[in-house]
């Protein structure tokens, strides 16, 4: 990174950020309460409230929404007349999946091969930490030239809504002139990236019933229709043979015409294992951030160790369908519906649940931010062009920010690059990304403020 004192003071002060996200990714903040204390998603929103008004930042509240979490907002005055620029990240979490799968224990950061290991270090605990690195660094440096708000969401990981509805009650809450969504990624790490587009997603549960109760296998299978057997069927006609999503209705052909995603890149950040192939067709970034693509998330059905001679009475599972830009999520969470419906056999019962949905969005690159933020990341990242993306991923708020204010520019940039490993276990963060991402962050703000 070429010197300069934006960047200067942000290397003098990762030490304070490793100490930080090391608090912060000791909170168990998954926002499943049936699975993880409602005060460890408290702390942590505690925590980020306070770190707000250690900054200046006034107004800062903790955020009842309405699907039962907190968000926290914060807002730092500027000059008289400057822009206003929001601030997103989101504290809360995805649960550890299999702790033993961890080479060091999740929710304790952990430096390894020169990066920090910890549920949240790059999704987006560590976006919090990205965003304070940036307005630290301008105030060390002639000050913060934009009016600057914050929220930091605390149910993004389990797609409940609770920030969009509270937001569309409270409209004036979060309007800003340009919205800076840290949960995005670079495309590789080193190579700066916005994210132009974000697939949408659904989440239903899907549950099957064939009998009354268990019945012995041996005095009744063959003929007693099997719910488990049901449930397979129907989840495996949501894939064609080559692995592609197929919902009836729902078309899977459209082409991703940016940065593409070389396949033996694809399959070394994915971990694929040696023989097994990749699914669907079409090159890699349409099938990732142009198609849809279903995934089965769960069943609940009798664990092997345990498990008795039995046909099942009853089973469910939880699907999820990510649903690329130019699709209604609704309508898509219609089609599936009904294709699950559909595809049920020998007459089972089966009843879907709407869990989460969550729309698809496409970013306007054309806007002056997106030159402000090229001309940011070019200096952080000396000898690099701003690239873009897509994400397969979704960020509902996203929509509903851009539905809320449609003169607002929204730009996505983040930690998630392939080698974070986010939802997986092992998740990690890139100190030097951190570092670089910070700079280009508080550039940004200068370069829009002086445009």
């Amino acid at each position: 990174m070429s010197s300069n004192p934006v960047a200067e003071t942000v290397a003098s002060l990762m030490p304070r950020a490793k100490a930080e996200l090391t608090e912060l990714v000791a909170f168990k903040s998954v926002a499943d309460f049936d699975q993880f204390p409602r005060e460890e998603s408290e702390g942590a929103a505690r925590w980020v409230a306070d770190a707000l008004r250690a900054e200046g930042f006034e107004d800062v509240a903790l955020l009842d929404t309405p699907d039962g979490t907190q968000s926290v907002y914060g807002y730092l005055p500027g000059p008289e007349g400057a822009r206003t620029v929001l601030l997103y990240a989101h504290y809360d979490v995805q649960p550890p999946l299999d702790e033993a799968g961890w080479a060091t224990p999740p929710f304790e950061l952990t430096e390894r091969d020169g990066r920090w290991y910890g549920r949240g270090t790059a999704d987006c605990k560590g976006g919090v930490v990205m965003h304070l690195l940036a307005l630290r660094a301008l105030k060390a440096n002639g000050g913060i030239p934009v009016h600057v708000k914050v929220i930091a969401e605390g149910s993004e990981e389990q797609g409940t809504g609770g920030l969009e509805r509270y937001a569309e009650d409270h409209p004036e809450l979060l309007a800003a002139d340009t919205i800076v969504i840290g949960d995005a990624g670079n495309f590789r790490v080193g190579l700066p990236t916005v994210t132009a587009t974000l697939r949408g997603m659904t989440l239903l549960r899907v549950t099957v019933d064939t009998l009354a109760g268990n019945l012995h296998s041996g005095q009744f299978g063959g003929a007693a229709p099997d719910a488990l057997a049901a449930l397979v069927r129907v989840l495996d006609s949501l894939r064609a043979e080559d692995g592609s999503t197929t919902v009836d209705g729902l078309t899977g052909e459209a082409s991703w015409d940016g940065i593409q995603y070389d396949e033996e890149q694809f399959r070394a950040d994915a971990k694929v294992l040696d023989g097994v192939g990749l699914i669907g067709s079409g090159t890699v970034a349409d099938r990732i951030w142009a198609r849809p693509a279903v995934t089965v998330l769960g069943i609940d059905c009798p664990p092997v160790v345990g498990a008795t001679p039995s046909v099942q009475a009853s089973a469910r599972a939880s699907v999820s369908l990510r649903v690329p830009p130019g699709v209604d999520a609704a309508e898509a969470t219609k089609l599936l519906t009904a294709h699950l419906e559909a595809h049920t056999p020998w007459g089972a019962r089966v009843s879907v649940e709407q869990v989460g949905q969550g729309q698809a969005f496409r970013a306007d690159t054309g806007s002056p931010a997106y030159q402000a933020m090229a001309d940011a990341m070019a200096v952080a990242y000396p000898g690099q062009r701003m690239q873009y993306a897509g994400q397969g991923g979704s960020i509902p708020l996203c929509n509903t920010l851009a539905a809320l204010y449609p003169e607002a520019e929204i730009l996505l940039i983040g930690l998630s690059e392939p080698e974070a490993q986010i939802h997986a276990v092992n998740e990690s963060v890139s100190p030097e990304e951190l570092e670089r991402l910070s700079v280009a962050e508080a550039l940004f703000l200068r370069n829009y403020a002086a445009s």
